[in-house]
C-alpha cells in the first residue's frame, strides 16, 4: 500500500477518535495497515515530525540508527493533520467530479 494512503487512513482514524480516551492503538496498527512494524513506526515518526500528529515519545539507543516510539503509544491528530485530511478529501471529490464530467461529454 502507498505510504500516503497509509498515512491518510491513520489520520482518518485519529480524527474519528478525537477525545476518545478509550481509543485502541490496534485500530491503526502495522498489522491493520498491512505493513511491517518498522515501516509503520517510521511513518508515525515522520507524521509527528511534519506536524500531522503529536503525542509520541521517541527514543534512540546507541545500537540503533533509527528512533523508536516508546510506550504508551498515544498519537493525536493536529490542526495540520485535519487540514491535510480536508485538502485531500476536497481534491478526491474534485477528481471524481472531473471524471464524471468527462464521461458525460
Amino acid at each position: 500500500m502507498d505510504n500516503f494512503k497509509i498515512m491518510y487512513k491513520i489520520l482518518q482514524k485519529l480524527e474519528k477518535n478525537m477525545r476518545n480516551e478509550n481509543f485502541n492503538i490496534e485500530t491503526i496498527s502495522a498489522e491493520k495497515m498491512k505493513i511491517s512494524f518498522e515501516k509503520w513506526e517510521q511513518l508515525l515518526i515522520l507524521m509527528q515530525e511534519e506536524g500531522y500528529i503529536k503525542g509520541l515519545v521517541l527514543s534512540k539507543g546507541l545500537e540503533s540508527m533509527y528512533r523508536h516510539i516508546s510506550e504508551p503509544i498515544k498519537p493525536q491528530i493536529t490542526i495540520k493533520g485535519l487540514e491535510y485530511l480536508a485538502g485531500n478529501s476536497f481534491m478526491a471529490k474534485a477528481k471524481d467530479m472531473l471524471k464524471m464530467a468527462g464521461e458525460t461529454i
